[in-house]
């Protein structure tokens, strides 16, 4: 039905998740047209005991509520990306950011792949469909998709796909691949 005027792109809600350190802020703004929304905190003395370095000694900040970012895929279609916190501390902002989301990316990191299951798990357990985007961090692939498919035990619908969370063409590459997976679900239902 047409009704004489166009209401625009799709607008379609997408989070991002993944253990701390992973590169989410990095990927939402990457990839984002628009100057993303941070709301990163320097890493004081005060997070030692609480924040678990390792792997990712040199980083200094963290996201403390959410990132925010925008995409357009084509003509028809933007993406609006919610970054969460990768903290257990801030966990109880998840609900409110992936409430009305249509997929999400959780993003890995095979050097910290554990730190990923509290994603993977509440995405499955919602029911919202994701794709897993392993960082290869300065190139480094240390496991294929099917082993970290196997080592995660996704099932094998659930798309595995490497990224480099600094390359914009990378990073949009993810988005697609999630787009594409939420597609094929719904024609599924």
């Amino acid at each position: 039905m047409d009704s004489g005027h166009s209401s625009g792109p799709l607008a379609l809600k997408i989070v991002v998740a993944g253990g701390f350190g992973v590169g989410k802020t990095t990927l939402v703004g990457t990839v984002s047209e628009i100057l993303p929304l941070r709301t990163e905190e320097l890493l004081t003395d005060l997070s030692v005991a609480t924040d678990d370095l390792s792997g990712v000694e040199a980083k200094t900040t963290t996201t403390v509520a959410m990132d925010f970012g925008r995409i357009t895929i084509g003509d028809d279609l933007v993406l609006y990306l919610f970054g969460t916190p990768g903290q257990d501390r801030f966990w109880f902002l998840w609900d409110e950011l992936a409430l009305g989301a249509l997929g999400a990316v959780v993003l890995a990191d095979t050097r910290r792949l554990a730190d990923c299951f509290p994603s993977v798990d509440y995405f499955e357990r919602r029911g919202t469909p994701f794709v897993v985007a392993v960082n290869c961090f300065f190139g480094e692939q240390l496991h294929t998709p099917d082993r970290v498919r196997d080592a995660l035990d996704l099932d094998p619908e659930v798309p595995v796909v490497l990224c480099d969370a600094r390359d914009r063409e990378s990073g949009k590459q993810v988005f697609v691949a999630l787009v594409e997976h939420v597609l094929t679900v719904s024609r599924r239902s």
